[in-house]
């Protein structure tokens, strides 16, 4: 084994080979990730004092249609908790955005894009009963390799999705 890799770092050096031989893409795994900020690759906004969770999800909703985004899935975790047998459990409902064109675009540029896809927002009950609206931060998600039409389109989905959270925790219609 040349230097001072590892048996697993050989391991994983043999293995990006073999998949950069079959599949003519560089793997996901071969970049070295030491830590990641969980919080710091989030916008998270706390629902505005009166808004209720159902109020919320219905401005975000209507945004959505509103801004020509698709509800393509929801998620309520939460009742399936209660469905196994929890006893005290928090909301936790997430909503899925997408807007499909843009959507196939992404993925046509860059496969890895369809991991992040469709774009998320979570409606989360905090320790302390307040109900927040969280997402990834989809700004993080850029490439400066992008070209410029692709880019565009990106950027439009960004703002459209800071206004769906930003309808939902303001309770805006």
């Amino acid at each position: 084994m040349p230097g001072n890799f590892s048996l697993v770092k050989w391991g994983a050096f043999l293995i990006s080979l073999l998949v950069v031989g079959l599949l003519g893409a560089e793997p996901a795994f071969a970049a070295k990730v030491t830590h990641i900020d969980i919080p710091a690759t989030v916008v998270k906004l706390p629902l505005a004092k009166g808004v209720t969770p159902s109020e919320a999800i219905q401005s975000m909703k209507l945004r959505a249609n509103f801004l020509n985004f698709k509800l393509v899935a929801h998620q309520d975790l939460s009742a399936q908790l209660k469905a196994m047998g929890a006893k005290h459990v928090r909301t936790l409902d997430i909503y899925q955005f997408c807007k499909p064109t843009v959507a196939y675009e992404m993925v046509s540029f860059n496969m890895a894009y369809a991991a992040y896809l469709p774009c998320r927002i979570a409606v989360v009950q905090g320790k302390h009963g307040h109900y927040w609206l969280t997402m990834l931060n989809p700004k993080l998600l850029l490439s400066r390799k992008m070209p410029p039409a692709l880019k565009k389109s990106a950027d439009s989905v960004i703002a459209g999705l800071m206004k769906i959270i930003k309808a939902g925790a303001d309770g805006a219609l």
